[in-house]
This record gives C-alpha cells, structure tokens and sequence, in this order.
C-alpha cells in the first residue's frame, strides 16, 4: 500500500524532475515573446501563441508534438500541407488596397528594390556553410513577410521553421527601431525634406478588378511555384475589389484570419523545443535575419535615391524604406520619418504603394527561388 502511495506521488513530480535546461531557458524565451507581444504590443496576434506554444511544448512530459499530439495535428495539418500560410494570403489580400500602386505604378520598382536583401542575404548564408536549401530558407527572412517566410521553410528546411519564423515575425515588429537610423544615414538633409505630388487621377473600379488578375496570370507564368501564395493573395483582393462576395470577403479578414493565425501561431511556437532550438546555428539565424531587413532597407532607400536623381528630385528617396512587405508598419515609419524633418510632408500614400508593391515583390522573389530550385531539379 505505501508503495502504491509512493509511486502515486512521484507522478505528481516526474514533471519536475523531467525538466532539463534548454525547456527552463526555452519557457523564459516564450515569455519573453508573451511579453513583447503583450505590453510592447509587437505583432500581438502572432507573438502571443508563439510565445504560449513555446511554453507548452516545453513542458516535461506534455507529449504536445508527439504522435497524436495536439500540437502535431496543428503542424501536420496546416503548416506540413502549407494550407494555413496560403489562407493567411487571402486575408491579406482582402485587407489589402492596391490603390496607391496603381496610381502611381512606377513606384512598384521600389517595392522590387526592397527585396535585394533576400539575395544578398542568400548568397552570405551559403558563404557561412549553409546548403542551398537551408540558405535560401534563412534568406528568405528579407522578405519582411511571416506566412511567405513559413511557406518556403516548411517546404524546404522544416527543422529552421522555428527560427525562420521568430525571427521573421520578430523583425516585423522591430521595423519602427531597425529601419530610421538607417533611412536617416543614408539620406541629405534636402532629400528627407522632397515633397512629392499626388497624381490626380483616380483608379477606375475596373482597373482594380482586372489588376490582381493580370498580376496572377503574368507572375504564375513566370514563376509558377509561388502559384498558391501570388494566387491566394490576388483571390483575397479580387473578392474585395469585385463586391460581389461581401460575405466572404469579410470571413476571408476576420474568422479565417483570426482562426488560422491562432493555429499557425501556436504550430510555430510547436517547433521551439528546447534541445531542438538551441544551438549556435540559431543565433546565426537569427543575426542573418536582421542583416537581410537592414539590407532591404538599404537597397530601398539607394534605389529611392537613384530615382530622385532621375526624376530631378520628384521623388523621396525616404519612401524606398517602404519597399518591403510589412505592411502597413513600413509605410508608417516613411510618414512619420519623413515628419520630423517636415511637419507639412505627406508621403504616406506614396509610402502605402511602395508597401503594397513589397508585398507583391516579397511574394515573386520567393516563387523565383522556388522556381530555380525546382529548375535544378531540387524543388
């Protein structure tokens, strides 16, 4: 009997005694992500259940990712078959407008510029001793884009997928502190201060409609492997622009967002395990990371700076900082950068089709990778 009492009460403890160092550090990590989304407010909607699912998958003993586990039907199901990034890129596209794009189509080049970062940052991973597929996995980082970023690693280097997507999510919320001290260095005082007109011409009913169309026809064509990601985010705004699937247009932003956002937040936070997670190439990672952001900035804002000379000064070069794809936090810290060197300077609808234009060039410079690899047999 008092045996029978004694194991009863050491299963009350095998948790505790289970606990190893990496869970112990992973968990605090997790409540570092808990309180960066909470009182920071950085990317709260995906921060928070990564930082939870970190905590529990942590847990001795919790089976969360074994076979059968919950958070292993999550994975398998959405992250594994790439169906919660795709029903991500609905909803952005239906919250997305194309607008200021295409009122001003030439700015669609900086949102192109943007994405150097991802090349760059390429062709150093592969230089550090990372195989191709895990470089273009950390690459990918630059696209500033977190479902595009968790596509192409799930597909590729499935066991990065949990330092990708940190730091991916991560750097999202850090572009207001990455991004100005570099717009501001490589800048002159007077192209801070460049007032760009507004075209007066408005963007027909029919123009929105045919354009993500045409932007799906002409990008599957020439990449097909970013297909699922370019298709689901034009279908996105297609249902937005048409008018005609209110109904579905409005689930596409708000239920299905918000249900798969959840999901692909704690299948993320699923991947940190302690003993998987923690090791010097994810530091690496994560440095590379933020080098690929910085890049992005940089190749942006030197592109915006080329057209500005070309246009006699009719563009700012501040909104080349924009030409990623976080959107709209990019297109933010263009107007309020470009503020506080002049109170009356107003870019951020320029800024605004810069960022949409990243999105779009996030999205062709993954299915051009994608493409290639598959070109060379690997995809």
């Amino acid at each position: 009997m008092l045996n029978l009492i004694q194991s009863g009460l050491g299963g009350l403890i095998m948790g505790v005694s289970a606990l190893t160092l990496e869970n112990g550090v992973m968990i605090l990590a997790g409540g570092m992500l808990l309180y960066l989304g909470i009182r920071k407010d950085y990317e709260p909607l995906l921060l928070v259940p990564i930082g939870f699912g970190a905590i529990l998958v942590n847990m001795p003993l919790s089976g969360m990712m074994g076979e059968g586990g919950l958070f292993k039907q999550f994975y398998d199901f959405g992250v594994i078959t790439e169906v919660f990034p795709c029903l991500i890129f609905v909803g952005i596209g239906a919250m997305t407008d194309f607008s200021p794009l295409l009122e001003n189509p030439k700015i669609l080049l900086l949102g192109a510029a943007g994405q150097f970062g991802i090349f760059l940052t390429l062709l150093l991973a592969i230089g550090l001793g990372f195989n191709l597929l895990d470089a273009v996995s950390i690459g990918i980082i630059g696209a500033c884009d977190g479902p595009t970023s968790i596509y192409v690693t799930s597909k590729y280097a499935p066991h990065l997928l949990g330092a990708v997507s940190v730091a991916a999510y991560s750097y999202m919320a850090l572009v207001p502190l990455i991004q100005p001290p570099i717009m501001k260095l490589l800048t002159t005082e007077r192209e801070k201060r460049v007032k760009m007109p507004y075209p007066e011409r408005s963007v027909s009913p029919n123009l929105k409609i045919i354009f993500p169309i045409a932007v799906t026809v002409i990008t599957c064509l020439i990449a097909p492997m970013g297909t699922p990601l370019m298709g689901m985010l034009m279908l996105g705004n297609l249902m937005k622009e048409s008018g005609v699937v209110n109904r579905l247009t409005k689930a596409s932003e708000n239920e299905i967002a918000n249900v798969v956002t959840l999901l692909l937040g704690l299948s993320i936070g699923a991947t940190m395990e302690g003993s998987a997670f923690l090791k010097p190439q994810t530091l690496l990672i994560l440095g590379l990371g933020f080098l690929a952001i910085c890049l992005d900035t940089v190749t942006g804002v030197l592109f915006g700076k080329l057209m500005c000379f070309l246009t006699n000064g009719k563009v700012n070069p501040l909104v080349g900082a924009a030409g990623i794809s976080a959107y709209p936090m990019a297109a933010r810290v263009v107007q309020t950068e470009g503020r506080r060197y002049d109170t009356n300077n107003w870019l951020l609808m320029h800024a605004m089709g810069a960022n949409t234009g990243g999105q779009i060039g996030s999205i062709m410079a993954a299915a051009i990778m994608l493409s290639v690899l598959k070109g060379l047999g690997i995809g």
